[in-house]
């Protein structure tokens, strides 16, 4: 009995049979389709290419690149925070992890107020609102958070003097924090 990879297999040999008759049709032409039976052939005699359709996986990672940049917004704004009031950044953390993920959101958040700004300049139009409108509060809230950290480099420099090293090294100023 074949398992699930032999249906798998299968399934896309179908499928590809399928996407060959509707290619071959040529505009404003009935579709005939005569019904064949279905065989299965191994990998190495066929190879079935399947298309995914265009809005599911751009949709997917659109979704992904939404929920990232809203995650990113809050450690931004913790990161912004700190430095105010202390003069350095979100301290390493264990494994280094959360000043990895303050540098990521710095990253996210730049990548979005980035897109933006060339989506503005050659469309016309600012991001698209993405699914459930995620898209779009992500470059809001990227756009408010870019704001927020000129505000903030702009104290650092006037109540500081300096700006912190984005890695802190052994004996630096942000270094014993």
């Amino acid at each position: 009995m074949p398992g699930p990879a032999h249906l798998v297999l299968f399934t896309l040999a179908a499928l590809t049979d399928v996407a060959e008759s509707f290619a071959s049709v040529a505009p404003g032409r009935p579709l005939r389709v005569r019904p064949q039976r279905a065989t299965f052939q191994t990998p190495s005699s066929r190879t079935a290419v399947i298309q995914c359709a265009a809005s599911g996986p751009q949709q997917q990672a659109t979704l992904a690149a939404s929920i990232l940049g809203l995650v990113s917004q809050p450690i931004m704004w913790w990161s912004l925070y700190t430095l105010k009031t202390t003069g350095c950044g979100l301290p390493a953390g264990p494994f280094g992890l959360i000043g990895a993920a303050e540098g990521v959101s710095y990253l996210v958040v730049i990548g979005f107020v980035g897109a933006a700004i060339l989506s503005k300049v050659t469309t016309g139009k600012g991001l698209p609102a993405g699914p459930l409108g995620l898209l779009g509060a992500a470059e809001g809230l990227s756009f408010l958070s870019a704001v927020a950290g000129l505000a903030v480099l702009g104290f650092q420099l006037a109540d500081y003097g300096y700006l912190p090293e984005a890695v802190p090294t052994e004996g630096g100023v942000c270094s014993d924090i």
